[in-house]
């Protein structure tokens, strides 16, 4: 009986010294890192968009963490250089990942700026890559018989065209490809986000599976 207080003190103790190692400490470390020079906040659209694509679970099959190259060929891969804790200055919540079902994004705003491409791939993935897996999201577009003046006509081959009248994005879908073409980290790599070895210190994550391409 005269033994729980030491062992309640010890546990407080380990908790407090986990808590302070784990959450504090690196915290402050991020909290101490300066917005790059070439990183800027969201619009109200483009944050608009990311809140579609958070609710829409994108984080489940894409990341936005290059990697170094002692960990993953992102760089041969066209995604960028290794990410560093301040290019999520603006990001709450994050979206890190842990798979790649898709490709990596955090520079997809820079690999594919056109608003009609993305529009195109999130109306029908198929109608840009055939062999894609990605799901379609047409509940983010509008089929209408006629466009309107303000209307944004999704370009679409014939196989995936509507028979009559024409497919045009919705507001969501808009904001969301505002949000995607935003994702551009390719200003040179802050100072204090170097290692030792000159690679880029960022966030890392287990290796998966990797569909080549923007699908």
């Amino acid at each position: 009986m005269n033994r729980y207080l030491p062992l309640s003190i010890l546990a407080l103790a380990i908790l407090a010294f986990a808590t302070l190692m784990l959450v504090i400490a690196p915290g402050m470390q991020i909290d101490a890192r300066s917005v790059p020079a070439g990183l800027r906040d969201y619009t109200e659209a483009q944050q608009r968009g990311r809140d579609v694509y958070v609710a829409m679970g994108c984080v489940y099959c894409h990341s936005q963490q290059p990697r170094s190259p002692d960990q993953a060929p992102d760089g041969e891969r066209g995604w960028g250089r290794p990410s560093v804790a301040s290019d999520y200055v603006f990001d709450a919540p994050h979206q890190l990942g842990t798979m790649r079902t898709g490709p990596d994004l955090l520079n997809v705003g820079a690999r594919l700026p056109s608003e009609d491409w993305h529009l195109t791939h999130l109306y029908q993935p198929r109608a840009i890559f055939d062999w894609s897996i990605m799901p379609a999201y047409p509940f983010l577009f509008e089929h209408k018989q006629q466009a309107e003046t303000d209307d944004t006509i999704v370009i679409l081959p014939p196989a995936y065209a509507p028979e009559d009248g024409v497919v045009v994005a919705g507001p969501d879908a808009l904001d969301l490809v505002a949000y995607l073409q935003a994702l551009d980290r390719t200003y040179p790599t802050p100072t204090d986000g170097l290692r030792d070895d000159g690679y880029a210190s960022g966030p890392s994550a287990d290796a998966s599976s990797v569909e080549e391409g923007d699908g």
